[in-house]
């Protein structure tokens, strides 16, 4: 039941004079298709879905499923910490005709470990979509522990994980725990894809692959294609862009680089801003080192 092998692209939300920008979200859409970008993942910690209201949140959901027209899966991000809004907007994701859920841990109120699996629970057996469980502590204050995710695991359409704890031996123990299940680990760190690729990952949800694409795609599939030197030296010609897309916090850096390239306006909704003036300078020059500008 994988949803998707390969580099996919936590996806930006544009917006312009304080509104959704569709039309410079649809080129990006289609943008990442020809870049071979192997799925979209919208709507979410990088799209900014937590300033979203729940009316422009579906309408962008719609708009990429409908844009992407089943060239590629739509992955969309629908993480609550309360239970019911998570099971209502995976219900109109549904509708929508996204391929795939994501879910973040609950974040502020946690859950203890039973909570914590009765509120992933309650969001797959709501639909019939798969589900991939989206473990960030930094943000969300709660960890998807090894066990735990095994168990939840165990539930059907409970196929995956982002996982973004930076805990290489976290992941090394999910691994280890579901390796006999059909259950895909994706990573949720750019400068960790080939590491958790060497224990049994099966790609990326990646916010670098915001402004290279192709280069996350042919990262991946050079290492599941057997060549492992090739992609180890991709990662590591990338880690000073990875630096700098994460030189204050996501997605400031990853929308500013997007701005530098011409794709979208340099706009975001508070409690987000601008790149400090600095840092700005610091992306503009890696992005040049990189030959992207």
């Amino acid at each position: 039941m994988s949803i998707y092998k390969g580099s996919g692209v936590a996806l930006v939300t544009p917006f312009k004079d304080g509104k959704v920008d569709f039309e410079s979200l649809g080129k990006l859409l289609d943008w990442h298709v020809r870049e071979g970008t192997d799925a979209i993942i919208i709507t979410g910690t990088t799209g900014e879905a937590s300033t979203l209201n729940d009316h422009e949140h579906i309408e962008v959901i719609k708009f990429a499923v409908d844009t992407i027209g089943g060239r590629i899966p739509v992955v969309s991000g629908v993480g609550s910490n309360d239970t019911a809004h998570a099971v209502m907007m995976s219900k109109e994701a549904d509708k929508a005709g996204v391929d795939g859920l994501l879910h973040v841990t609950p974040y502020y109120n946690k859950a203890s470990r039973n909570g914590l699996i009765s509120h992933f629970k309650a969001v797959a057996e709501c639909v019939d979509l798969p589900v991939i469980l989206y473990s960030v502590s930094g943000r969300t204050g709660i960890n998807i522990a090894p066990d735990v995710c095994a168990e939840l695991a165990e539930v059907g359409n409970i196929v995956g994980i982002k996982e973004a704890s930076g805990n290489i031996s976290q992941v090394a123990e999910i691994s280890r725990l579901t390796r006999n299940m059909d259950f895909d680990i994706y990573s949720g760190n750019d400068d960790q894809t080939v590491p958790l690729l060497s224990l049994g990952g099966s790609g990326v949800i990646s916010t670098v692959a915001n402004i290279i694409p192709g280069v996350m795609h042919e990262m991946v599939c050079k290492y599941l294609d057997g060549d492992t030197e090739d992609a180890m030296n991709l990662q590591l010609d990338i880690k000073p862009l990875i630096d700098a897309v994460f030189i204050e916090v996501n997605p400031i850096p990853i929308k500013a680089a997007l701005y530098l390239l011409g794709k979208i306006e340099y706009e975001y909704r508070l409690p987000l801003c601008r790149l400090a003036d600095g840092n700005y300078e610091k992306l503009k020059a890696e992005m040049k080192n990189q030959g992207l500008l």
